[in-house]
């Protein structure tokens, strides 16, 4: 195995959860801050997207070339577990995001109604 490319494949994916998360979950905050217009907003949404896939597939394509690949003597230095681990836990952080978006109010400042109580309109 030549750690030296895994690592590097880990790192694009690392990268990649960044991009998704970033634009799937806070593409509004951004953009109010960068002063973005709508459409400007759903532009990065759907760039953030791209090319995080994009560079997640390439990273998965780069990790598993280098598990096959042979090892070299310069790649016993070279630690893979930490990149690992970030990558668990970007994933670990999308997922938490992505339940928890699920039962968030819709506007913020609206909470959601409880068993029994009714909405007069």
């Amino acid at each position: 195995m030549r750690k030296s490319t895994v690592r590097n494949g880990l790192r694009l994916v690392v990268i990649s959860l960044l991009l998704i998360i970033g634009a799937s979950f806070y593409h509004t905050p951004l953009a109010s801050l960068l002063s973005l217009s709508v459409e400007s907003e759903l532009r990065w949404y759907k760039l953030g997207i791209f090319w995080g896939a994009a560079i997640g597939g390439y990273g998965v394509v780069l990790a598993v070339i280098g598990c096959v690949l042979q090892g070299r003597k310069q790649d016993l230095a070279i630690r893979i577990f930490p990149w690992f681990m970030m990558m668990v836990a970007m994933v670990s952080l999308f997922f938490y995001l992505l339940t928890a978006s699920f039962d968030a109010p819709q506007i913020p400042g609206r909470e959601r109604l409880r068993p029994g109580e009714t909405i007069t309109i």
